[in-house]
């Protein structure tokens, strides 16, 4: 295994499109101690690389032979139709399937949505790749539909792509052998996730719920004192008594 229990340092292949930079920095701040290699590989071999223990984890995207590895979902990728600038498409903000019915669509070898059937008319020949795939849609040659990531990574100035709705999406993933679920996949599960640095691999700590404190009675109000013949106090009545009588 390229980096289990005692390793020195972790492996993590990824597919065409998936930036993993902000996960492998806040990997670095947290565990300065073990170096994060980083490995680009194929979509297509992404699986078998981490079935095989050649890499700890890997990014990749679904749907894909997941016998034998765990995957965790990440997050799902908007799909979109790659265009000329000057195609008729561009004057929508998206379209659907039906808006590529008379179109020719490259369907590359190495495509990842899962098609049951794709969109538009067939290419004579399907490409061996995207990026080959992205020349023939440069040269006037179809039009070609991909995850966002994808048509952002093979930009060119003279193409624009439209989302595409009402079709398969791509969902990246991370994903792991089943038997090798060690510390630290257990560490970069946790970064991917969000954990805080003081999360415990998902399970938060509890402190134990403190009983409310009693409510105390509130003091009785006492009434207010009545005017008697107390000492240095008025009369009763109010009046001012009888007048002394002059000697």
């Amino acid at each position: 295994m390229a980096g289990s229990v005692g390793s020195s340092s972790f492996t993590l292949a990824y597919v065409p499109g998936v930036t993993p930079g902000k996960w492998v920095r806040i990997w670095n701040e947290r565990v300065p101690s073990v170096p994060l290699h980083l490995v680009a590989t194929p979509a297509a071999a992404a699986a078998d690389l981490a079935r095989g223990g050649e890499v700890d984890a890997a990014l990749l995207r679904l749907p894909t032979d997941r016998d034998g590895l765990h995957a965790i979902p990440l997050y799902t990728e908007t799909t979109v139709v790659v265009v000329p600038k000057d195609h008729v498409i561009t004057a929508a903000d998206e379209v659907g399937p039906a808006d590529l019915a008379d179109e020719i669509v490259q369907h590359p070898l190495d495509d990842t949505l899962g098609w049951e059937r794709p969109p538009g008319r067939p290419a004579f020949e399907r490409p061996a790749n995207t990026g080959l795939a992205v020349e023939l849609v440069a040269a006037g040659v179809g039009l070609l539909v991909v995850p966002q990531s994808l048509a952002r990574l093979h930009h060119r100035k003279d193409l624009t792509y439209r989302t595409l709705t009402d079709v398969p999406q791509s969902r990246v993933a991370l994903s792991w052998p089943e038997e090798e679920t060690t510390d630290l996949v257990e560490e970069f599960i946790g970064i991917v996730r969000g954990r805080t640095v003081n999360s415990t691999r998902g399970r938060q700590e509890r402190t134990p719920k403190q009983p409310a404190a009693k409510k105390q009675p509130a003091a009785k109000k006492q009434p207010a004192p009545k005017p008697g013949r107390g000492k240095g106090g008025p009369r009763p009545g109010g009046g001012r008594g009888r007048p002394r009588r002059r000697s």
